[in-house]
């Protein structure tokens, strides 16, 4: 915790006059005179920077140790901008004074009431905004007043890394492609590392960009350029340098796509639908002989079945007995 006790009572009126050299040491003595007499208040707040989780709630701590007597009517509270003393949060005359609020801040920040008559006057802000980064200063005033200052620093998780390989198919040794990751959503800015299969570094290739949304969350883009080789592996490490988080995603190149382009591919289909249809057209064709054959050998059995039914054909034989019957006439006539 750190402690001011800078108050001015007393002292800060002095003319200036007075400021010369040979009066200064009388001046300090004098000053710590006032502020010893006058009970300083002494303001602890905290030494680091509050780090606040977009869209959560957070507590600005700022508290001092009150007088035996101290009585909630006399505390003057004021929580400002530092910069641009813009006013966040006002308690006076035992109640809230809103009606100067910057209107960022309405329904947004409350105190801790029931611990306002222990000294407690820190500051509780609800769903942190990127804007809300900064500092704060906290003024309270009793009989004497004091201030100090309280620096926020807002934060928010990266999403888990999206890859992606363009492109994805017809890729040979050699060939350059180009691996993409993509992180959303996070705050402050991120560094990215590019890690190959043995882990080494190879961030020197990537191209990064980082683009705030409506909300002052950023997106982060980076593109890594390599050579493609069979089952290589390429990581990708997105890292939020205030909540020293680190999310990570990779992809591997493997070699199946790689040693069998799509060109043989598609001949090895063609190839093979017209042996297909080869096998096809031979199988009717030899159906269409064997069928044929099987109707040749069954009229031939019919036509012998005839035969033996009817005797010799007479066709056959009538012009030889025309012939015997002419020879025999002819004997006669002689």
């Amino acid at each position: 915790m750190r402690k001011d006790t800078q108050g001015c009572a007393g002292f800060c009126f002095l003319p200036k006059l007075l400021l010369e050299p040979r009066m200064l040491c009388p001046l300090l003595a004098l000053r710590a005179l006032v502020l010893s007499l006058a009970g300083a208040i002494e303001i602890q707040v905290p030494d680091e920077p509050v780090v606040a989780l977009f869209g959560r709630d957070t507590t600005l701590h700022c508290s001092f140790s009150p007088e035996a007597n101290f009585s909630l009517n006399d505390l003057s509270l004021i929580w400002q901008l530092t910069d641009t003393k813009r006013l966040v949060h006002s308690f006076s005359g035992g109640r809230d004074q809103l009606e100067d609020q910057g209107g960022g801040y309405a329904n947004r920040t409350a105190l801790f009431y029931d611990q306002l008559a222990h000294g407690n006057v820190s500051l509780l802000l609800r769903r942190v905004e990127i804007s809300d980064e900064g500092s704060f200063t906290c003024f309270v005033r009793v009989q004497d007043h004091n201030s100090a200052a309280v620096t926020l620093q807002v934060a928010a998780p990266y999403s888990k890394p999206h890859m992606n390989l363009e492109p994805n198919k017809h890729l040979k040794p050699g060939d350059l492609a180009a691996v993409t990751c993509h992180a959303s959503r996070g705050y402050p800015e991120a560094s990215v590392l590019w890690q190959d299969s043995q882990g080494s570094n190879i961030t020197e290739n990537i191209t990064t960009s980082q683009v705030a949304n409506e909300e002052g969350l950023f997106d982060v883009h980076s593109v890594l350029q390599v050579l493609v080789e069979p089952s290589s592996t390429y990581s990708c490490v997105v890292r939020n340098p205030v909540l020293q988080q680190e999310t990570q995603a990779s992809v591997t190149i493997t070699g199946q796509h790689l040693a069998f382009p799509a060109v043989a591919l598609w001949v090895t289909v063609g190839l093979a639908i017209c042996v297909v249809g080869l096998l096809i057209v031979l199988a009717y064709v030899c159906q269409k002989k064997i069928r044929e054959s099987c109707e040749e050998e069954e009229e031939n059995a019919g036509a012998e079945e005839q035969d033996e039914e009817g005797g010799e054909p007479k066709t056959a034989l009538q012009p030889l007995k025309n012939t015997e019957s002419k020879e025999d006439n002819e004997q006669e006539i002689d």
